[in-house]
This record gives structure tokens, sequence and C-alpha cells, in this order.
């Protein structure tokens, strides 16, 4: 009994032995629980900061989609920003912002109309001045179909002069008000006739003295036929510089007046060319063609016309739009550009 309690001591010691590591590895299992833990804990803080990543990624991603979104939609709304700040420009515009605006203005439609030129067909100052008169109340087209045969049997103002009245109205009668511009045009002929030796003065002074002349008709003169600057306030000019809020004026001299102040006087006829060219075949009057206008960003009434830049483009006319010119020979830069000249009188 003896042997068995010394071997059951034995065992209980081989037990306890064992026990021992036993219990040592118990700490070890539960360090390296704690280990695995701590990494846990750690993959924790991981999981959130990758999940922050994440949504750092999602978050940076949604405002890229939100800028492509909103470049569609400037690219498709292109001319809204425009809408905004040139319907409503502000009421105190200064006197240097108006200045560089229409300057501006101008300088755009140089590009745009670098081949703008006066749209009567002429070959000397007295076939312009003719042309001018008879161009009242109608297209610069309907006179250069009609002056060619005026030309050719009254090629100087003498001629004219003597000519049978009702021989000029027959001619003249496609023009309309052919009556008067028949007693104009043979009442200047007569003026320079026996005041200035059958030619065309050059002054501005003398020009307004002539039957049926007045200042824009002068200035057409002076500017084209002479080289001398003139704004020339026709009906699309003192529409369009209206439009423009160049001026508030609507007398014609005073127009002229204020508009000349913005400019140099050495740009005066080809600023005319420019304004009235963009009244003829996009700015009209009834209906602008707003959507295909090159100056829209600087222009107070955009809006107004068709701002659909494909339903605007149909509104354009002459060159513009595809079409035949107002003159029969115009200048070759015209030409050049892609310009057609006018059908003759009576053609299909």
């Amino acid at each position: 009994m003896g042997e068995q309690g010394s071997g059951g001591s034995k065992k209980t010691g081989k037990t306890a032995k064992k026990a021992a590591p036993s219990k040592k590895a118990t700490p070890g299992k539960k360090a390296a629980s704690a280990k695995k833990a701590t990494p846990v804990k750690k993959a924790g803080p991981a999981k959130k900061a990758a999940s922050a990543k994440k949504a750092l990624s999602v978050k940076q991603v949604a405002p890229a989609e939100k800028v492509v979104a909103t470049g569609k939609a400037v690219a498709v709304k292109k001319a809204a920003p425009v809408k905004k700040v040139a319907v409503k420009p502000p009421a105190d515009e200064s006197r240097t912002a108006l200045v560089r605006r229409a300057r501006r203005i101008n300088r755009e439609l140089a590009e745009v109309y670098p081949y703008a030129h006066p749209e009567l067909d002429f070959d000397n100052p007295f076939q312009l001045l003719v042309a001018t008169v008879l161009s009242a109340q109608t297209t610069d087209l309907r006179v250069n179909q009609t002056t060619p045969a005026l030309f050719a049997k009254y090629p100087t103002p003498e001629d004219l002069a003597a000519a049978n009245p009702e021989e000029v109205e027959e001619i003249l009668r496609p023009c309309g008000f052919f009556r008067m511009k028949t007693k104009s045009v043979m009442g200047l002929s007569k003026a320079l006739a026996e005041d200035f030796g059958g030619e065309v003065p050059g002054r501005l002074e003398d020009l307004v003295k002539l039957p049926g002349v007045g200042r824009k008709t002068a200035f057409v003169v002076l500017g084209n036929a002479f080289g001398r600057p003139g704004i020339t306030v026709d009906t699309h000019f003192q529409r369009l510089v209206r439009r423009w809020r160049w001026t508030e004026e609507s007398d014609p001299d005073k127009i002229e007046a204020a508009v000349g102040a913005l400019f140099p006087k050495s740009e005066w006829t080809d600023l005319s060319h420019h304004v009235i060219w963009h009244g003829r075949r996009i700015c009209h009057a009834r209906k602008p063609a707003c959507g295909a206008c090159p100056i829209a960003p600087l222009c107070p009434a955009y809006g107004e016309g068709e701002t659909d830049p494909e339903k605007a483009s149909k509104l354009l006319k002459y060159e513009k739009g595809g079409f035949p010119g107002q003159r029969l020979k115009p200048p070759q830069a015209y030409l050049d550009a892609g310009g057609r000249p006018a059908p003759p009188l009576g053609a299909a």
C-alpha cells in the first residue's frame, strides 16, 4: 500500500509536473490569444481606415461626377451665363466700361466680317451717290439690279440732268417711290453739273447741299469713295447701337455723335460696315438669331431672338446662310470668303 501510496504519489507528481506546464501553457495561450486579439483590435481601425478611404474615394468620385455633369450642362447651355449677365447689365455701367465693350464688339465683328464693304455697286463717286439716294426705303440688292440700266443710258451728271423724267421714272420703278427718287437724282445731277463742274465734291458741307442728300448719304460717299471717315446711321445701325445700349438717342444726328465719341475717327467707316452687315445677316429687327451670334456675351439684348443654335442658324441671311449677297459685282475679297454675287434684275 506504501508502494501504491508512493506510486500514487509519484503519479501525482508527474501529473503535477504535467499540470505545471499546462498552467504555464494557459498564460501562453492567453498571450497568444492576446496577441491575436491585438491585431484584431488593430485590424478594426485598419478596416475603419480602409472604410474611410473607400468613403473618401466615393466622396471624391461624387464631386467628379458632378463636375462632369456640370460640364455637360455648361456645354449644352453655354449661353446661360451670358443671358444672366447680358440681359440685365449693370444700370451704372461706367463710361470706360461702355467704351471697352463697344470697341470689343467692333473687334469681334471685324473678325466675323473681314470682307465687309458697301453693298452698293459703283465704279465712281457719282454712281455711289446716286445709288445711295436710290437705296432709301428699299434694299441695296434692288438698287444694284436697277442701276446698271440707268448708268448705261446716263453715265454722267450732265446726261442724267438732261434726261427725260418719264424715261428715268420707268427705269427706277423697281426701286419704289420712283417719282420722288427721279426728282432727287436728276436734281442732284443738275447741281453737280452747274455748281461743281460735273464732279462729286469731297466735303460734307457741299454734299449735304445737294437735293436728296443728307448726312447719312454724304458719309457713305465720303467714306467709301474718298476714304474720309464717317458714320453711316441707317436703320440697321440705329437699331443695333440702341440694342447694344451704346446710346439711348433716337435722332440719327445724335446717334452719330454719341457713337462717334466711343471710337477713334479712323474706325468710323469700317465700324459702319460691321454694324450694318451684322444687322442684315444675324441681328435682324424682328427675330434676331441670338443662338448664332458671335457677340452674344457682350449683348444686353441677348435672348430677344432665337437662342437655340440650330434654329438660329436657319435665320441667317446672305453668305452666312449660304445665300447670294446684294452686289452683282462684289469685291474679290468677298468672293474669296465664300460670298456669291446677287442675280441681275429679272433673273430666276
